[in-house]
């Protein structure tokens, strides 16, 4: 048995600034990592997926040149092209995510997985052979999530891709049907529609990305629909067919059955989390029926000197969170803070395009929750930098409390949607009410000078 001061198991956006902050102040400190160092966001999530969709909005750009005056000829994707570029961007993250953890002399990064055999011991299952067992204090698990695969009859017996396997494509599909209708299958789905592919979205419920204000799915629904892409809503899959070039669907839709062609068959309808390796029994943490294990606001699990970090505690699953998760940790262990994530704001942008933009509470929680809501919304379409750029599809919304006049929550689906709901969230972080945003001198024309006029519209 070896001895450290520290444990983390998982190299995330969390784990691995953690460990190095914990080397740094003299912790003798062991990081496990059972396969990409730098995790999901490194090298199957955020940097590979935003790299592709770079990409695809190149492609659609391309494809609209005339409406802008500029004649081009066909447009052709090169998808192992694609393919490699992403490639070559994540290797090189991954490996700056490898070298910052080595230059730490305190600090053992061991390649294998771990798993608990006892209440502050873990053995290590080595990737090239052998086993070694470790003892510390103090462990921090931030093992993440890997795609939810459903159980429907037919799916394990058909050749179906995941997050993961759709990016290592090397063909643009023909068609492809993409079950789930969150984030990443809508993520996904426009990019290979932009790639040239027939896409098929099918969603159970009854709107896209359904965390959202109505108003909002439509909106992101019209942007889908007005890039080709078929949407199948209240749409249940009952039964999978076929191989990769030759996939059948059939889905349960207004009480009739449907039957769905395609050539691939994206599974995107969710993400688990990585603990059932992790056997936590032997150390007594409890997780839910889903396998996420509850902390509290300091990120500790029920077993003193055990914490959790990133999206295998459940709750929001963002890089941004996984890495304030670790600024809590960095400030409790190691400076004598009390931190938590109490009243943390939790922003974040689907790569859609337009981008959708969010922070804060939607119109119907601000309702819910009691407050005097006002609602200031206006399409981008009344936007003149937008129009100018002739990317006005979307809608800016913000979700106002009257009785202090700040603002409760914005959503911003268009061009750079992200870029401008931080921009609110700054005025939201300051405690600014919108007023001051309604009045504020904006460099025109820019996309920000429409907080003039949308926040105008509470005064008309």
């Amino acid at each position: 048995m070896e001895h450290f001061d520290a444990i983390v198991i998982g190299t995330g956006q969390g784990g691995g600034p953690l460990a190095g902050r914990m080397a740094g102040a003299g912790w003798k400190t062991a990081i496990i990592e059972r396969e990409h160092v730098g995790g999901s966001c490194v090298n199957v999530g955020c940097t590979p997926t935003k790299t592709m969709a770079a990409s695809a909005r190149v492609a659609y750009l391309a494809g609209r040149a005339a409406d802008y005056g500029v004649n081009t000829g066909p447009v052709d994707v090169d998808q192992g092209t694609v393919r490699q570029r992403k490639r070559a961007i994540v290797e090189s993250w991954s490996a700056g995510s490898r070298k910052g953890l080595e230059r730490w002399e305190k600090l053992e990064l061991i390649m294998g997985e771990g798993r608990f055999t006892g209440r502050k011991e873990v053995t290590v299952a080595l990737n090239d052979g052998g086993e070694r067992m470790l003892e510390a204090d103090t462990i921090v698990i931030n093992t993440g999530l890997r795609p939810l695969i459903p159980r429907i009859p037919g799916l394990s017996e058909t050749s179906y891709l995941d997050s993961t396997l759709i990016m290592e494509l090397d063909q643009v599909p023909d068609h492809l049907i993409v079950l789930g209708g969150g984030f990443i299958g809508l993520e996904f789905g426009q990019m290979f529609r932009r790639f040239g592919a027939q896409v098929t979205v099918v969603e159970m419920r009854e709107r896209l990305a359904p965390r959202e204000d109505p108003d909002v799915c439509g909106a992101l629904r019209d942007v889908l629909l007005g890039d080709g892409i078929i949407v199948e809503l209240g749409a249940k899959a009952t039964k999978i067919l076929g191989t990769t070039g030759d996939v059948a669907v059939t889905v349960e839709q207004g009480g009739a059955l449907k039957d769905l062609r395609g050539s691939h068959l994206l599974v995107a309808v969710g993400r688990r989390p990585n603990t059932d390796m992790l056997d936590l029994e032997a150390t007594g943490v409890t997780s839910d029926g889903r396998g996420f294990i509850p902390v509290n606001e300091k990120l500790e699990t029920d077993v003193p000197g055990i914490y959790v970090i990133g999206d295998v505690k459940g709750g929001p699953a963002f890089t941004h969170i996984a890495y304030d998760d670790y600024r809590i940790l960095r400030a409790n262990l190691l400076e004598n803070g009390d931190a938590s994530t109490r009243n943390r704001f939790v922003p974040y942008t689907v790569f859609t395009d337009p981008q959708l933009g969010r922070v804060g509470m939607t119109e119907a929680a601000a309702r819910e929750a009691g407050l005097n809501v006002a609602v200031a919304s206006m399409p981008m379409s009344s936007v003149a930098r937008a129009l100018e750029m002739d990317e006005s599809r979307g809608i800016m919304k913000a979700v106002i409390d009257l009785d202090t006049q700040k603002i409760v929550g914005v959503a911003i689906l268009g061009i750079e949607g992200g870029e401008l709901m931080s921009m609110l969230q700054i005025a939201m972080m300051g405690g600014l009410p919108y007023t001051v945003l309604r009045d504020a001198t904006f460099a025109h024309p820019t996309l920000a000078e429409a907080f003039n006029n949308l926040f105008g519209k509470l005064e008309s």
